[in-house]
């Protein structure tokens, strides 16, 4: 006889019982709810952030009924008092989702995206976010990370270069599904793919400016990260701030909707970037709350990042300017999402001491792995690097970054702060590489500024002094964090006033010197790389990026980074990049004033290694599948090295005109001294061979194409 079941999981709500279908789970829910609970479920309120109407104070009350809460820094504690609020003090006690830009870090800082993408490692990439995701969900009780960032960059003036993956669609594709997985790999944090779409598209590089971009743009360049990161199972993604097509992004719905949903096959739900919903009013588009809520939420939108608007639900719904099947829709995606994370199972974060959870040994090591691989030999005249041991007794470090820990912890450094513990400087660093030589620090200029700075001239002579006494010079300029990221446009790209001062006056000194750049995007300054012996770009490397420069001078570790950007002689360049379309007469490659300079300053995928490394002859073969490529690389150096191939596709000829060329995919090698390695590529003509047409449909076409292992070895094959 059987008896019944009387346990506590049959007496609970469906929608608690977590053996129960997550589908079932969310129908019943939404069962259960009022329309304005329906309403602040897809709101983001603020916690002691921002001087606005939804901002909340650690010690005042707040709406415990949100959906989620940005940006909110106050500690696991904390967000589990409140998470109490929400569990215990409401009708159907729904978990709060805790929301923050983790961008390449919690407390441990690894490089910058944009550095991260030089490395074209993107294993590398996935660990790091893990490992972030992993700090800021046991220290902090986030689990919902406000990244990856995988806009494609054209324009080195736009600050937020620094956030993404480069120029290239495929390789920030590639980085944007590594991230996904990285956040989401243990189950706790949801990443956003954001910020969609053509945000990069700003006119003149200006931030938060209009965007015109076509429809073939849109598909050739800006939406296929989105693509990646949708298939790599993002839970969240986040619309951005611009318009397409005469239409405000937010209410887009044959973006939101019609591409993101239904063409890519996106199950999550959008948020809107902060303040984006409001300011559809600044478009001339709408500024009625009822119209803007509306129509954001029927384009694709489901929750409003960091203010109330979509409170206005209700009032939406009773005037019958939204339906209520949209709205549920709306909840619903969120729920799962909640679901999925376990955030009912588990609706509160550990409360664990900072040591236990933050910049642990497999943390610190993969900094350290992962900046080795990020920095990027641009110029070595002679050979001068690497430096032998004991080759110079008198070392001066010179620069306005040489004692800074800032300048390699990069923007958005979430919980960091720019003290020992989260980073060192490369003064510190190279007295432990260099300990038998004699070392001397000059600042060189006063600050950072654009401006011209009276206390620089004082600064530059003190350096020159330093300078003067010494057998080598180590240069360390470049840019601080805030001189690039969200809002951080620039008119120019050359180096502030007192830098270009100071480099001029050590080039009067007759001492070898060597640059380290730290910097969050492409920079142009020709006149002032003749005066370096070498350059080595750091980027913002994170916390061991003094430690892995240092390695890397000395020969150490073997520079292997290349660039994921085109280098721009100068502004007048811009937009300048690897995967343009063809000119109309090959003479007319240029402006009149830089004739003598054919092509950019740094090309895309450009870096030195101290190995040689020769291709041989490229072979193509045709199997059932496509075709499959290969190559042999040979080592001709003394150095053991790593290659990164880069394989370039042209479409010789098609009905739609093709960008020269563009990457179908990329492979990073070690190859000893003397030793020879074999690199394959298969090529599926679907996935490879094809173009988008403006509307979408996919054009396979015969006829000849020409690929290339990084422009050194290259072949010719046709389809039929």
């Amino acid at each position: 006889m059987k008896t019944k079941n009387t346990t506590k999981e049959t007496e609970l709500p469906l929608y608690k019982n977590p053996s129960a279908p997550i589908e079932e789970r969310v129908q019943d829910l939404i069962s259960r709810m009022t329309i304005e609970e329906k309403a602040d479920q897809l709101c983001q309120d603020t916690i002691g952030v921002d001087p606005n109407p939804d901002n909340y104070s650690l010690d005042n009350p707040f709406c415990p009924t949100c959906g989620s809460v940005y940006q909110f820094m106050g500690g696991a504690k904390n967000r589990n008092k409140f998470q109490r609020q929400a569990i215990d003090g409401t009708r159907l006690g729904i978990p709060i989702l805790w929301a923050i830009d983790v961008i390449h870090g919690w407390r441990t800082m690894f490089p910058v995206s944009l550095a991260q993408a030089a490395s074209f490692n993107p294993k590398l990439t996935e660990e790091s976010q893990r490992i972030a995701a992993r700090e800021c969900w046991q220290d902090g009780g986030i689990d919902w990370c406000l990244g990856p960032m995988v806009e494609v960059g054209h324009d080195p003036r736009w600050g937020r270069n620094v956030e993404g993956y480069g120029e290239d669609p495929y390789t920030a594709s590639q980085f944007a599904a590594a991230a996904v997985r990285g956040y989401q790999k243990d189950g706790r944090v949801a990443a956003c793919v954001k910020h969609f779409v053509g945000y990069s598209a700003c006119e003149g590089g200006r931030d938060y400016s209009y965007t015109e971009f076509s429809s073939r743009a849109l598909r050739e360049w800006y939406l296929p990260p989105f693509a990646a990161g949708a298939a790599a199972g993002a839970y969240t993604m986040m619309s951005s701030f611009n318009e397409w097509d005469g239409k405000p992004i937010p209410a887009n719905r044959a973006l939101l909707t019609d591409e993101l949903r239904t063409r890519m096959g996106f199950s999550g739900f959008v948020v809107s970037d902060c303040g984006a919903l409001h300011r559809m009013g600044n478009f001339g588009y709408t500024s009625d709350p009822l119209e803007q809520t509306s129509e954001a939420l029927f384009a694709g939108n489901e929750m409003a990042m960091g203010d109330s608007l979509f409170r206005n639900i209700p009032q939406a719904v009773a005037a019958g300017r939204l339906s209520i099947e949209t709205v549920n829709e709306a909840v619903a995606r969120v729920l799962r999402v909640k679901f999925k994370l376990g955030c009912f199972e588990q609706p509160y974060a550990p409360e664990l001491p900072k040591e236990k959870t933050c910049i642990l040994p497999d943390a610190d090591l993969l900094s350290l792995k992962f900046a080795r691989e990020t920095m990027v030999l641009l110029k070595n005249e002679k050979n001068i690097l690497p430096i032998a041991p004991n080759t110079y007794k008198k070392i001066a470090i010179i620069g306005p970054s040489a004692n800074e820990i800032h300048p390699h912890l990069g923007q958005w450094r979430a919980a960091a702060e720019p003290t020992p513990e989260y980073g060192e400087t490369i003064c510190e660093v190279a007295s432990k590489f260099f300990p038998k030589a004699e070392i001397t620090f000059a600042r060189g200029c006063a600050g950072w500024d654009y401006k011209t700075n009276p206390a620089d001239a004082a600064e530059c002579e003190k350096a020159v002094a330093v300078a003067k006494d010494a057998d080598i010079i180590l240069l360390c300029f470049g840019e601080l964090p805030w001189m690039a990221g969200e809002i951080k446009s620039r008119r120019d790209i050359c180096l502030p006033p007192g830098q270009r001062e100071l480099i001029k006056a050590l080039s009067t000194v007759g001492k070898p010197i060597i640059g380290l750049c730290c910097s969050g995007r492409a920079l142009a300054f020709q006149e002032e790389l003749k005066c370096m012996d070498a350059l080595l770009w750091l980027w913002q490397s994170g916390r061991r990026a003094p430690t892995a420069a240092m390695e890397i001078l000395v020969g150490k570790t073997n520079p292997s980074g290349k660039l994921p950007i085109t280098f721009p002689r100068s502004v007048g360049q811009i937009p300048i990049y690897y995967n343009c379309h063809g000119k109309i007469t090959p003479e007319a490659h240029d402006y009149q004033d830089i004739q003598d300079e054919d092509g950019p300053w740094f090309k895309f995928g450009f870096g030195l290694s101290y190995s040689k490394f020769k291709y041989g002859k490229l072979k193509i073969a045709k199997t059932n599948k496509g075709f499959e490529a290969k190559v042999t690389i040979k080592n001709t150096s003394k150095f053991t090295g790593k290659e990164t191939i880069i394989w370039y596709l042209t479409d010789v000829e098609a009905k739609f005109t093709q960008p020269l060329r563009k990457v179908i995919g990329f492979e990073k090698v070690t190859i000893k001294s003397g030793e020879s390695k074999e690199v394959c590529l298969k090529i599926d003509p679907k996935r490879d061979l094809s173009y988008a047409l403006p509307n979408g449909i996919e054009i396979l076409e015969p006829g000849k194409f020409v690929l290339s292992a990084s422009l050194e070895s290259e072949a010719s094959f046709w389809l039929d």
